[in-house]
C-alpha cells in the first residue's frame, strides 16, 4: 500500500465511522448466544463428555481448535448432534507456530494449509467462521511486511472461504499488529469481501484502548466476540477511570457498546481449563454480563 492509498483508505474509514456515530439511535437489547472454547472444558474427558458438560453448564455452543483428521471431525459432529450444542466457529491452530507472514515460504505454506483445513472443518461441522491471527510482527518481520503479506495470503484464500460459506474472522491479539480500532476496521474493509470480518476479543487489548471503543468502531464488521479475564480464581485489575494506564475492564460499558452496535451473535468464553464446578461458574458469570451486570 502506498502513501496515497493509505490516506485514501484512512479518510474513507473516518467517513464511515462518523456516519455510524452521526446516525446513532437508542439500540434495542441484543440477544447474544453463549459459547465456550473447547479448552475451557476439562482436558481429561472425551469430546462427547465435554459437549455434555457444556450443555449442563448452560452453553449453547463450542469453539474447537483445528481438527486434523476425519475421525476427529466425525467425533465432534456426533457430539454436537447428540447434545444439540452447536459448533459455531473453528479456532485456527497453526497461525502462532507457523505465522502467515513468516519470511520462510515453507512456514507460510504450513499456515495456509492449516487455514484451509480449518475452513473445511467449519463447513463440515456447520460453523460459519474461522478465527485467524493474520500475522505476527517480529524483530525480523516489519509491520508493513505483515500488512502486505497477510492481505495477499488472505485474498488468495477468499475463493475457498466463499465456496465453503465460511467467514475468515480476524482477531485482535498480542501480535504487535493492528494496534488501533480504526486500523483494524480499515484492514478488514480493504478486502471488500463479506468473507472477512472482525473477531473481537474483549480481554486482549491491554493498553491498546478500551473494549467499548473498539466495539463501536468495528460496528457492522463485528461477527464474533471472545470474552476473558473474568474467570473464578483469578484477580484481575479493576477498572479505574482516573488511571490512564488502567488494565481493568469497564464491563458495563462493554455490555452497552455491544447493545449499541446491535450485536446479536456468539460470545465465547476463552479461559483456562477447569472442572465442572469451574465451567458452571464461568457460565454463570457470563450470564451476569449478558444481563447487564459486572461478571466479577
Amino acid at each position: 500500500m502506498n502513501r496515497r492509498q493509505f490516506l485514501s483508505s484512512s479518510a474513507a474509514g473516518l467517513a464511515a465511522l462518523h456516519a455510524v456515530e452521526g446516525s446513532a439511535q437508542p439500540a434495542a437489547a441484543s440477544k447474544m448466544r453463549k459459547a465456550a472454547c473447547i479448552g475451557v472444558l476439562p482436558k481429561d474427558i472425551s469430546v462427547l463428555e465435554k459437549f455434555e458438560m457444556a450443555k449442563r453448564a448452560g452453553f449453547e455452543g463450542i469453539e474447537p481448535n483445528t481438527l486434523y483428521s476425519p475421525a476427529e471431525v466425525e467425533e465432534h459432529k456426533q457430539a454436537s448432534d447428540k447434545t444439540g450444542v452447536r459448533i459455531h466457529s473453528i479456532m485456527n491452530s497453526d497461525h502462532w507456530k507457523y505465522p502467515l507472514t513468516d519470511s520462510d515460504p515453507e512456514v507460510v505454506k504450513k499456515c495456509v494449509d492449516g487455514i484451509r483445513t480449518s475452513l473445511q472443518n467449519a463447513h463440515d461441522l456447520g460453523a460459519d467462521t474461522v478465527l485467524l491471527v493474520p500475522g505476527i510482527v517480529t524483530p525480523d518481520v516489519r509491520y508493513t511486511a505483515v500488512y502486505e503479506r497477510s492481505q495477499r495470503q488472505i485474498r488468495d484464500l477468499l475463493p475457498v472461504a466463499k465456496d465453503l460459506g465460511v467467514v475468515i474472522a480476524i482477531e485482535n491479539v498480542g501480535n504487535r499488529f493492528l494496534l488501533s480500532p480504526m486500523e483494524f476496521v480499515r484492514y478488514i474493509r480493504e478486502f471488500q469481501s463479506p468473507s472477512v470480518k472482525g473477531y473481537f476479543d474483549i480481554g486482549n487489548l491491554g493498553q491498546n484502548g478500551y473494549p467499548q471503543d473498539w466495539i463501536r468502531t468495528i460496528g457492522d464488521q463485528l461477527i464474533k466476540v471472545h470474552i476473558k479475564r473474568f474467570e473464578p480464581g483469578t484477580d484481575y485489575p479493576k477498572f479505574d477511570p482516573n488511571d490512564r494506564r488502567t488494565q481493568g475492564i469497564d464491563w458495563l460499558a462493554v455490555r452497552s457498546a455491544l447493545t449499541d452496535v446491535r450485536y446479536a451473535g456468539w460470545i465465547t468464553a476463552e479461559e483456562k481449563s477447569g472442572d465442572e464446578a469451574y465451567v458452571t461458574e464461568v457460565s454463570r458469570r457470563m450470564d451476569k454480563f449478558l444481563g447487564g451486570e459486572s461478571p466479577v
